[in-house]
């Protein structure tokens, strides 16, 4: 069984908010099974990761719930949140306007050491 989830957001966008509430709830579903959980922001989703985007999102016309109060219900249950150093450049993420629920930069090599490890299952979006 894995113990260890870790999941990449990269074809999703912020274009299309449906495509971001599955991953952050099965993020907080991940981590109240007591799994580990990583969450990497690449391309466009880094924008989420940037004060004031997620929380004018949401995942569906009837939902109350912005993709943010998603992220941040994932990261209390213990998701942590990782964004792609070229994208924190594409996108203006610094320190003073990144959401404070960002735990790091992280390249590529740093998702594919977690990917690749025993017992990690790997999600994509």
């Amino acid at each position: 069984m894995a113990h260890k989830v870790v999941i990449m957001l990269l074809n999703a966008s912020p274009d299309v908010p449906a495509t971001l509430g599955a991953p952050f709830f099965q993020a907080a579903v991940a981590a109240a099974m007591d799994l580990e959980v990583e969450i990497y922001f690449a391309a466009r989703t880094a924008a989420l990761l940037r004060k004031g985007v997620a929380e004018t999102l949401f995942p569906g016309r009837e939902q109350s719930k912005s993709l943010y109060d998603f992220m941040q219900d994932a990261h209390r249950a213990g998701a942590r949140f990782y964004l792609c150093g070229g994208a924190m450049k594409e996108h203006g993420i610094t320190d003073d306007n990144a959401i404070p629920e960002l735990d790091g930069v992280r390249g590529g090599a740093a998702f594919i050491g977690a990917a690749v490890g025993d017992g990690v299952l790997t999600l994509t979006y």
